[in-house]
C-alpha cells in the first residue's frame, strides 16, 4: 500500500509539473539582449552579432571569416590567401561593429582560430594593422584543424562594450 501511494504521489508530481508553462528565461530587470543577423544565409544558423544592454552595452560577434556576405552559403573569398582572409574578416569585424556604436578599441576580447599555426606570425602582423592605435584587447588564440567552411583559414570571435 505505502509503495502505490509513493508511487501515485510520484506521478501526481510529474503530471503537475510537466502541466506548466515552461518559463522563458528572462533577462535581468535593465537588461536587453538583442540578435542581428545581416547576411541571409546565417539565418536560422547563428546569430552574427548579440547585442545586451544594462550598464553598457555588449557586443558579440560570431566567428567572423571571409565569408561572401552577399554569396552563397559556404562561399569564401580568397581561398588559399592568408593575409587576404584577415583583413577581411577584420574589415568585416568593423563594419559589423559599426552597426551597432563601437569600434575596434571597444573589443574587450576576441578568440582567433587558424587552421595552421605558421599562419601565427602573419596572423599577428594582420591584427596589430587592423587595431592600429587602439589598444589590444584579452586574446585567446587556436589552431583548430577545419573551420566551418572548406577554404576558411582564419575565424574571429569577437566581443565588445560600449556605453549605453
Amino acid at each position: 500500500m505505502l509503495k502505490a501511494a509513493m508511487l501515485a504521489a510520484v506521478v501526481i508530481v510529474s503530471v503537475a509539473a510537466a502541466a506548466r508553462p515552461a518559463s522563458a528565461q528572462a533577462a535581468p530587470a535593465g537588461v536587453e539582449k538583442k540578435n542581428y543577423n545581416y547576411s541571409e544565409w546565417t539565418k536560422g544558423r547563428f546569430s552574427e552579432a548579440v547585442t545586451v544592454t544594462g550598464p553598457g552595452k555588449m557586443i558579440f560577434l560570431a566567428g567572423v571569416g571571409a565569408e561572401d556576405e552577399n554569396g552563397a552559403p559556404g562561399t569564401i573569398l580568397y581561398k588559399g590567401d592568408f593575409g587576404a582572409q584577415c583583413k577581411y574578416a577584420y574589415d568585416k569585424i568593423k563594419r559589423l561593429l559599426e552597426k551597432h556604436g563601437a569600434t575596434l578599441g571597444d573589443v574587450a576580447k576576441m578568440v582567433s582560430y587558424l587552421t595552421d599555426v605558421r599562419y601565427q606570425p602573419d596572423y599577428g602582423k594582420c591584427r596589430v594593422e587592423a587595431f592600429g592605435n587602439n589598444p589590444l584587447p584579452a586574446h585567446t588564440l587556436l589552431t583548430i584543424s577545419q573551420l566551418a567552411w572548406p577554404g576558411m583559414i582564419v575565424e574571429i570571435d569577437v566581443t565588445a562594450i560600449v556605453a549605453k
